[in-house]
């Protein structure tokens, strides 16, 4: 192991070569295929360093969190009610759709307004931290709508292969 100065501990076996985050969280493969065997890490912008998330990437990962962003989105910052949200998610159970919205709230990208009144009225609307994450949602969108033609045929490849 080498240490390179950089959150990355240098990790060098046989033929492989990797950088893995000191915490333990991420690992870049690194190519060797040149003579020389040096390590080639990404530079300026192009970098893509893996952090530690806290569970965010797990979170925006999930089934209905992405889906509850977006309706939130839509909503062009006005606030949402519960059962406006519950009835606009397909599928979601009233249990799943209060913990994605309790755990959004928890981190910062939806506001909950609680109105005590006869029944309670509750609305949510997108924080500026939840709107800023649509740039990269909308990033991952393109993404896949540019590739989705090349996925749908990998997986109909590996799935005839599979046969």
């Amino acid at each position: 192991m080498v240490n390179t100065g950089s959150p990355y501990i240098l990790l060098k076996r046989s033929r492989k070569t990797a950088l893995f985050s000191a915490s333990g969280t991420g690992v870049i493969l690194l190519d060797n295929s040149s003579e020389s065997q040096a390590v080639r890490q990404p530079t300026g912008d192009q970098a893509f360093l893996p952090q530690a998330s806290n569970g965010i990437c797990g979170r925006l990962g999930d089934k209905w969190t992405v889906e509850v962003i977006w309706r939130l989105s839509l909503a062009d910052r006005r606030r949402l009610r519960f059962s406006h949200l519950k009835k606009e998610t397909k599928g979601i159970t009233q249990r799943m759709l209060t913990l994605t919205l309790r755990n959004l709230e928890r981190d910062g990208f939806v506001r909950r307004h609680y109105y005590p009144e006869v029944p309670p009225r509750v609305e949510y609307e997108l924080t500026e931290l939840g709107s800023g994450i649509l740039a990269s949602l909308q990033g991952l969108n393109l993404f896949i709508r540019g590739n989705l033609t090349h996925i749908e045929e990998n997986r109909r490849i590996y799935d005839d292969a599979g046969e």
